[in-house]
């Protein structure tokens, strides 16, 4: 009862509170991000959500997030790699997860959930195998069970793992619960970078059967 009826209330209520009492940060977050990004200090994707029933597709919106890297490119036009655009700033963002307070827009317009799954890319949707896709039916979360058991640090099959636990096992004492541990995890800055990479290692699918490797093949 609670995930069907009062998880959306309580989602909406303690969103819009928080909106409210952290809005001089916002603002202060906002001002001193377009100075240290010299320009725009958001950023915004188009991230998969939950499956709609109507259509039996993932609802794709816009998430918004403080932008952690700057947009420096090399002199035939590309981005430079993560880990130099990633600026002391942004690594402050994102060891604090003040990076992620803007979501909070996107919990009160009813895109995301407090607790749930992390909003991962598009582009992942056809690499996703049945069991895996079934962290969409439910809306994507600002933190989650992967967050308070290694968030970036662990592989993505146990992130899948972690997720659909989540969605098979939905209760408002195991959401306080991880909230209270995301808190811990936060202070602790536990999990922000992989063991290869400043920030999360590229999804590219599940190669374990046939029927996934074609899959892969065909979407590249």
């Amino acid at each position: 009862m609670y995930a069907h009826f009062f998880k959306r209330f309580f989602d909406f209520w303690l969103a819009l509170i928080a909106l409210l009492v952290l809005s001089p940060l916002l603002i202060i977050l906002t001002i001193v991000g377009a100075i240290a990004m010299k320009g725009n200090p958001f950023f915004t994707q188009l991230r998969p959500g939950r499956i709609d029933k109507k259509t039996g597709q993932e609802k794709i919106f816009r998430l918004i997030k403080f932008r952690t890297m700057s947009n420096a490119k090399d002199k035939e036009g590309n981005l430079l790699p993560d880990e130099v655009r990633l600026n002391g700033y942004g690594k402050f963002l994102r060891g604090t997860s003040l990076d992620e307070l803007p979501e909070l827009i996107n919990i009160l317009k009813g895109d995301m959930a407090i607790v749930g799954p992390r909003p991962l890319l598009v582009e992942y949707l056809p690499l996703y195998n049945e069991r895996q896709r079934k962290r969409h039916q439910v809306r994507q979360g600002l933190t989650g069970l992967a967050q308070i058991n290694g968030r970036n640090a662990i592989s993505w099959d146990e992130k899948f793992e972690l997720d659909i636990k989540y969605v098979e096992n939905i209760t408002f004492l195991g959401d306080l619960k991880i909230l209270f541990k995301t808190f811990i995890s936060v202070f602790k800055r536990e999990g922000i970078s992989s063991s290869t990479s400043e920030t999360m290692e590229v999804f590219t699918g599940n190669l374990s059967n046939a029927e996934d490797e074609n899959q892969v093949i065909h979407n590249e």
